[in-house]
């Protein structure tokens, strides 16, 4: 592993930490955010949480380029907690049932850029998300980030029965971020606040009976990892669908407060 490599979080946070008093605005947002969703009622300490996070941004995002040439098929084990904060069903679905197509409802908490480039190597991935508009970025990604057996479907593009298809028979890991902010969607409770929801994942679970893996991986050290998250979820089509999302809603909240420093708290999920 070469410098870079090995210090990689630590540039990206550094740079981070350098850059921080020029975003005001973002930072009063990101401590308004934890105070409000009640991560602590002490303004200092929110100061320092908002900082961490945005420091993890920063360090994840440097550290990810890295994972594919540091984390490989052979040794991705070595680099995954599973005992920890994980329910042994959740893994057992996850990593090593893949004969089985699943939901996996995560957050931007944690590190969600690596944890899809280790679950490639045990089954395909889906990951419905936001598509560079530059062609070459694009391109560079799919190239040197996101290697393996990934398909990035553009969030904007919707499920196409071929997307549904492929999903089905191949028995992918279909990904979705849930707490990205919507206009349309349902507006439940995401960490003790009113917020649009999408309602995706509801949706296909109760279409389709997959089960839903619901949850994170966070960061505790350089290339290590953790799953964290309770035990799979499984809707049929005569469960509420409110109800059922605030569920969702309720375990990725859990996630988050255990590690409130990993998540992003600067964007705007509450509007």
């Amino acid at each position: 592993m070469n410098f870079f490599a090995a210090h990689a979080y630590d540039i990206g946070g550094a740079f981070a930490a350098m850059i921080w008093p020029f975003f005001g605005k973002r930072r009063r947002l990101a401590v308004d955010n934890i105070i409000k969703c009640g991560i602590t009622s002490d303004p200092k300490e929110a100061v320092r949480i908002a900082k961490a996070s945005w420091k993890h941004l920063a360090g994840h995002i440097m550290e990810a380029l890295f994972v594919p040439s540091v984390v490989t098929r052979e040794n991705w084990r070595e680099h995954l907690d599973v005992e920890t904060d994980a329910d042994p069903e959740a893994v057992k679905l996850l990593l090593d049932s893949p004969d089985t197509p699943i939901l996996l409802a995560s957050a931007h908490h944690g590190v969600w850029e690596a944890a899809t480039n280790m679950i490639s190597f045990v089954r395909p991935m889906i990951a419905i998300a936001r598509v560079m508009n530059n062609k070459f970025v694009q391109n560079w990604l799919k190239k040197h980030h996101f290697r393996g057996n990934i398909t990035v479907i553009d969030k904007n593009r919707g499920f196409s029965p071929e997307i549904m298809r492929q999903w089905e028979e191949t028995r992918a890991a279909m990904t979705i971020l849930m707490d990205q902010h919507t206009s349309g969607g349902i507006e439940i409770e995401f960490l003790g606040r009113r917020a649009k929801t999408f309602t995706s994942v509801t949706r296909l679970a109760m279409r389709y009976g997959y089960p839903i893996v619901v949850g994170s991986f966070v960061r505790v050290a350089p290339y290590k990892y953790r799953l964290v998250g309770g035990a799979p979820v499984v809707f049929s089509k005569d469960d509420d669908k409110i109800a059922a999302t605030q569920l969702l809603n309720d375990r990725l909240g859990e996630a988050i407060r255990k590690y409130p420093e990993q998540y992003l708290w600067v964007h705007r999920r509450w509007r």
